[in-house]
């Protein structure tokens, strides 16, 4: 069984990582690291932008004030749409090569401290994504959260494979919890929540309680700028799986949920389902807050397993942890918990085939024979429990 610790990688997780590890050890070496291309066959384009929500107070805050996130979109691009806008004057435009970076330089700085891998590691990973002057819009759109200490780059494959199958892609920075946050005005909020708090339920409440309202925020935020269709959809990579279902079990404008090895703390979903479309991919076979969601869920549901998956295998990390150096400095224990066995490109491409096939199913109408039978294309990928109505 999960522990709460070992559903989280966490600023203080981040933090115990690099104590352990040998700082400097890690050897980069001076080539590019390709993210892996998108299976959709649309070029895919980005755009990044602050939402400031005045109707709460941020508690995580060190001095009182609205609560502000930074969102990056991600979307099928249409002829002539690459290129410059808001994202060059955010410091997020483009390479030399089109493409723009993997993350701004003072959250790549943070990350790199916590992995103890020499600063500009990052800057390695290629993208293979544009900026775009303008936002298409869309039939569908999909809300990403991240896990508790990560950054919403940490899914950048993730979101750019969804696009590029047509979707609105709406990855959301939730401040405090992030390891950094970069706003355009060039500050730099870190991460501060507490790893050891004296009571994880009543933090675990607070915690998902004000992800859930950040992504009610940018759903109501794109609304109003005329980008939200009628089907969304909402995923999440641990903590910010939890943080999915209590959106959903609050507001029914999200019409299906993604759990990405994410324990369902900090909300009742486990004792009262949900009645609408919700896919949990676990990396392991049981959670007490699991088994509980299975026994109370309501709509369709699904529990698969990626086998020998590890809690980071959904997230970009799984592909270049390996060539920045992170196996020989990371203690062997950590890493078989964060990647486990599979290699990484297996799991990286398990991964967004379910998330393709969910959202294509039930955001889209599309056929997804994957959600209802083993596949040889994905032996990977084990059925725990189905639920079909």
């Amino acid at each position: 069984m999960l522990a709460r610790r070992s559903l989280l990688l966490g600023a203080g997780g981040a933090a115990a990582l690099a104590a352990l590890s040998a700082p400097s050890a890690a050897a980069t070496g001076p080539g590019a690291l390709r993210l892996p291309p998108p299976t959709g066959g649309r070029p895919v384009g980005t755009r990044s932008f602050p939402v400031v929500d005045a109707s709460r107070t941020d508690p995580f805050a060190e001095r009182p004030g609205p609560r502000e996130l930074m969102v990056q979109l991600w979307f099928p691009l249409c002829d002539g749409d690459g290129g410059g806008g808001d994202d060059d004057r955010a410091g997020y435009g483009t390479t030399g090569t089109g493409s723009v970076p993997y993350t701004d330089r003072g959250t790549a700085a943070v990350l790199e401290d916590s992995w103890a891998v020499p600063r500009g590691s990052l800057a390695r990973i290629r993208t293979g994504v544009r900026a775009a002057r303008r936002v298409p819009r869309r039939p569908t759109l999909i809300l990403v959260s991240h896990g508790r200490g990560a950054t919403r780059w940490m899914t950048t494959s993730l979101a750019t494979e969804l696009a590029s199958h047509g979707h609105l892609v709406a990855a959301v920075d939730h401040t405090h919890d992030a390891a950094a946050v970069r706003f355009p005005d060039g500050r730099l909020i870190l991460g501060n929540l507490p790893d050891a708090p004296a009571d994880w339920d009543t933090q675990d409440r607070l915690e998902t309680g004000v992800r859930a309202a950040d992504l009610r925020s940018v759903a109501d935020t794109l609304a109003a700028r005329g980008l939200v269709p009628s089907r969304i959809g909402i995923l999440g990579h641990s903590m910010g799986g939890a943080a999915a279902a209590e959106a959903m079990r609050q507001d029914r404008r999200f019409a299906a949920g993604l759990d990405l090895d994410g324990g369902l703390f900090g909300t009742t979903v486990p004792d009262t389902g949900l009645d609408r479309p919700f896919l949990l991919l676990t990396s392991s076979p049981e959670h007490e807050s699991w088994t509980r969601w299975r026994a109370a869920h309501r709509g369709w549901g699904r529990h698969l397993l990626l086998t020998g998956g590890g809690h980071l295998s959904a997230t970009d990390l799984t592909g270049y942890a390996e060539p920045l150096g992170l196996r020989t400095t990371w203690p062997e224990p950590l890493w078989r918990e964060f990647f486990g066995t599979l290699p990484a490109d297996r799991a990286t491409r398990t991964v967004r085939a379910c998330a393709v096939a969910f959202f294509g199913r039930f955001l889209a109408g599309r056929p997804a024979p994957l959600l209802d039978r083993p596949s040889p294309r994905h032996p990977d990928l084990a059925f725990h429990w189905l639920r079909d109505h």
